[in-house]
Order: structure tokens, then C-alpha cells, then sequence
């Protein structure tokens, strides 16, 4: 007999519906063969099907048992067919009733017929929606991810024989009642460094938030033990809390990657990834046999925190100029392409030389005037050209280290960071653009060229002409400018404002 159950497989981020088919004859020796271009995790599915289907308290078919996964021409990989598979088997082998035809199966079994947690919840079932399924019957543990799907009844499922009781009419599973997404921020993380208790950086502080408000990229530059690396680890406390549109965007991420945390259905706080110096140009950007995110998708509105810049390879540093662009980066494999969003704040910080005292007033530098030219030169032009903001980290004296709690701290900033991106959030309704950092030059031309009063613009003349801003540091710092703006409250950006995001040109470089 015949049986088939519809099934989903992931695709970069995307998912993509499997059509899991079940033949069961009578004639040859008892076998069991899986087709369709499974992976060895999809062809060990046979022995945890047919373990699983005993202990459920059911028979397996000892007979020539063939499964294909239709496409037959797409990759499949991962535990997430054992659900379908067995119930599939279970229809063939008429020890349950074929289920609507607008349902989709997802999970892995255990040996004991027990249905196991499975990553990629979120994409499978919102393909699901998009070809028209109705009902979907998930592991009970994923419930709660899969019901942030609009227009989708999501059973839980706790064992396969729960399934097949459910199908057969006699235990009926009730649906799980999805939670009311809204958008009420969530506490500060307890991992967090409030901006109370970072001693000194008054100036570093103030480019952080404008930073933060309006998500611009910055590079610190400082000697060894001067805060960055601290003042760093703050900036996620004063981010602004994400909406639910971009809450389901980094849950979907974190799903694919099978990093969302146990008994979290809803990523809520913003990412901060801050991957070692060591990472490989897979690892940063993406990639694999199969393409899978890195850690420049799993910073995807949130900070990707890059601590000694220059140690990291060249090729790896020079691989995120595109995505720091295009805000998506596409991987390309022999398997297909995945294009991953990539929509992160770059935050970086180096020593100004290899000994890291050059310039500093009171450690005399041992390194020779190439050794620091070379070090400084690990980092491309062009690289250097997409950041925003360059922000010099001096050594704290004695004076601010041993004074009391600073006057202000993270949750003062957030406020100010949560009305500054509100006025954005206003300005670009009519778009799919959320912050100021994400205009192009048609926004630039816009909302920053048009309200320059005429000193700021005498003062852009003069700085493009001086300091040899290029094009696209040009419209940094008008993006910058309209930041310094929007926290003030002004619609104007004025001389002040514009010269505030000048400081924050790196000197020498555009």
C-alpha cells in the first residue's frame, strides 16, 4: 500500500515542502530503503523509525518498505523526517488513518518512540502557511515556536503513538493556544555592564549612543586596559528593544542555526556576538557544504563585536565590506545559494600599535614607526572607509577610577536611544528602511542634504575639501549628522550638529 505525508526541509532560511512517500509490497526480501538524496542523518531515520514504531506499542511491517522524499533532486538533510516517515509507515501498513491532506509532519523520534526537539521550526511551518497547509503537527516542544505563525493549527505531538491514537480519533491532541505577540521590552540582560559603573569615557559613551540610536558602525582605538572591550559589552543595554517583526527575523535565524534557547519561543533581545579573532571566513560569514549562517547573520539586528581588529585575517576582515553594504550576504555552494541577512552593528576595537602604547602618555612604545604602519595597514582602506564613527579610548586616571557611580547610566541612554529611533521609525514609515543608517543616497539627499541651514553646509564644503571625504564618507557623515540631530530633538541639522559627526572621521583617512 501506498501513503503519503507532507513534510518541509530547510533551504538557507527558507524552507521548502518534502513529500514523504511510503511503499510497502509484498514481494522480495524485507527491507527498508530510503531514496530522494537523503543525507546519513536522514538514512539512519530507518533504524530510529523502526525502534520507535515497536516501542510505541505498534508492528513494523517486515516486508520491502521503500521511502521517497520527493523533489528527489533536493538535498535532504537532518532528523526532522523520522515523524513523517513512521506515521507514513503507519498509514501503509493500515495501523492508522491518512491524515487531511492540508497537514504537514515534523520531527525527530527517539528510540522510544518519544518526538525530540527540531531546529528550523519557524521557517518549515511558515512554508507550510505559504503553500497552503492548514494544520501542523510539531514536536511539543517546538509548539510554541511553530504557533508564532499566523494562519497555522499547531498540534503538539509528544510521542508517535500520541500521533497515531490522535489520527485514529481516540485521543484527540488539543492545539496549542499561541501567546499574544507584543511589543513590551524586555529587562535589561543581567550579563550586561550598565554605562553606570564604566569610570570615565564621557566622550566614548556619548559616540556609543549616538551610535546606538542610530546603529552606525564604530571603531575604538586605545591602549590595553582602557575600557574598550568593557564599554563594548554596555552597548547592548542601551540598544533600543526590538519590534516584533524583527523578533520573528532573528528567531527565524536562530532556529535555522539551532541556537535558540531552551523554552524560548521568541528571541526578544537584541543579539551581541563577539566571535575571537580566530574565526574562519565560514564561520564569520557563512558557508558549508550546505550553506549555514555565521556570525555576521547571527548579529542580524543586533552588534557584531570584533575585539583586535587587526589580528583577524585579511580575508576574513575584507569579506564583510559587502554585507556592511548590501545589509544581506548570499552564499554559493555546489548545493545551491542561501542568501542570509546580514543587517548588523559593527562595533571594532584595536590597539593603536603591535605593543599598544603608541601615544600613550606615560608607557613609552617599543615599536618601530613601520612596525606601527604595517599594523595599522592590516586594515584596508575601504574597510576603514564604512565606518561611521572612530572614537580614540585614552587610559582612565586615578581621579575617575576611585569616584562614585557615574551620574548616568544604561537606562537613561535607552530612553534617549528609544525616542531618537522612534522619530525614525516615523521618518521612514513609507519604507522598509528602520534606522538612519540604512539610507542610501536617495534618503540621504532627502532627509539630510535638504535640512542643512547654511553654516552646516559651508562647514560640509570645507571638510570635504580638507579632510578628501569620499562619496560614500560623505553620506556617512550626513547619516551621522542626522543621528547627533534626531537625539536633540531638532529637525535642522545645524553646524553643531554636523561638526559633532565630523570629530568622528578618523584623522588622516577619509
Amino acid at each position: 500500500m501506498l501513503a503519503k505525508v507532507n513534510s518541509c526541509a530547510v533551504i538557507g532560511l527558507d524552507g521548502d515542502i518534502i513529500e514523504v512517500e511510503v511503499d510497502i509490497s509484498n514481494q522480495g526480501l524485507p527491507a527498508f530503503n530510503i531514496v530522494g538524496l537523503p543525507d546519513t542523518a536522514v538514512q539512519e531515520a530507518r533504524e530510529r523509525v523502526r525502534s520507535a514504531i515497536r516501542n510505541s506499542g505498534h508492528m513494523f511491517p517486515a516486508h520491502r518498505i521503500t521511502v521517497n522524499l520527493a523533489p528527489a533532486d533536493l538535498r535532504k538533510e537532518g532528523p526532522s523526517y523520522d515523524l513523517p516517515i513512521a506515521i507514513a509507515i503507519l498509514i501503509a501498513s493500515q495501523q492508522a488513518p491518512e491524515p487531511r491532506h492540508d497537514c504537514v509532519v515534523l520531527g525527530e523520534l527517539s528510540l522510544d518512540g518519544r518526538v525530540r526537539h527540531t531546529g528550523g521550526m519557524l521557517p518549515m511551518v511558515g512554508i507550510a502557511r505559504e503553500r497552503g497547509l492548514t494544520t501542523a503537527f510539531v514536536p511539543e516542544a517546538d509548539a510554541a515556536e511553530a504557533a508564532l505563525v499566523d494562519g497555522v493549527e499547531v498540534v503538539p505531538v509528544a510521542t508517535l503513538g500520541a500521533l497515531a491514537a490522535h489520527l485514529r480519533g481516540l485521543e484527540p491532541i488539543a492545539p496549542h493556544v499561541p501567546e499574544r505577540l507584543d511589543d513590551a521590552p524586555d529587562a535589561l540582560p543581567p550579563e550586561g555592564v550598565d554605562f553606570r559603573d564604566v569610570k570615565g569615557q564621557e566622550h566614548v559613551k556619548r559616540a556609543l549612543e549616538v551610535a546606538a540610536a542610530g546603529g552606525h558602525n564604530v571603531l575604538m582605538l586605545g591602549p590595553p586596559g582602557a575600557g574598550k572591550t568593557l564599554l563594548a559589552r554596555a552597548t547592548p543595554t542601551i540598544l533600543p528593544c526590538m519590534s516584533t517583526d524583527e523578533a520573528l527575523e532573528v528567531t527565524r535565524v536562530y532556529s535555522v542555526a539551532g541556537m535558540l534557547p531552551a523554552g524560548t519561543s521568541l528571541v526578544r533581545s537584541r543579539p551581541f556576538r563577539a566571535p575571537h579573532h580566530t574565526v574562519s571566513h565560514a564561520g564569520l560569514v557563512g558557508g558549508g557544504r550546505v550553506p549555514r549562517p555565521g556570525e555576521i547573520t547571527l548579529s542580524h539586528r543586533g552588534v557584531l563585536f570584533l575585539d583586535e581588529l587587526p589580528e583577524f585575517a585579511h580575508s576574513v576582515l575584507e569579506s564583510i565590506r559587502q554585507p556592511i553594504e548590501d545589509r544581506v550576504v548570499t552564499v554559493s555552494r555546489a548545493q545551491g545559494n542561501a542568501t542570509f541577512p546580514a543587517n548588523f552593528m559593527l562595533l571594532a576595537a584595536m590597539n593603536p600599535c603591535p605593543c599598544g602604547y603608541y601615544g600613550d602618555p606615560t608607557h613609552e612604545c617599543s615599536c618601530s614607526p613601520s612596525a606601527v604602519t604595517r599594523y595599522r595597514h592590516r586594515i584596508s582602506g575601504p574597510l576603514m572607509d564604512r565606518m561611521d564613527i572612530f572614537v580614540e579610548v585614552p587610559r582612565v586616571d586615578y581621579e575617575k577610577l576611585t569616584d562614585g557611580p557615574c551620574a548616568e547610566g544604561s537606562a537613561e541612554i535607552r530612553e534617549r536611544v528609544e525616542t531618537c529611533r522612534g522619530l525614525q521609525r516615523l521618518r521612514f514609515s513609507e519604507s522598509r528602511l528602520s534606522s538612519n543608517c540604512e539610507m542610501g543616497p536617495v534618503e540621504v539627499r532627502e532627509f539630510c542634504q535638504h535640512f542643512l541651514e547654511d553654516a552646516a553646509k559651508s562647514l560640509l564644503k570645507m571638510a570635504v575639501d580638507q579632510l578628501a571625504l569620499s562619496a560614500r564618507s560623505f553620506h556617512r557623515v550626513l547619516k551621522v549628522s542626522r543621528t547627533v540631530a534626531d537625539l536633540a530633538g531638532e529637525e535642522t541639522i545645524t553646524a553643531a550638529h554636523l561638526a559633532e559627526a565630523l570629530q568622528y572621521r578618523q584623522r588622516g583617512t577619509n
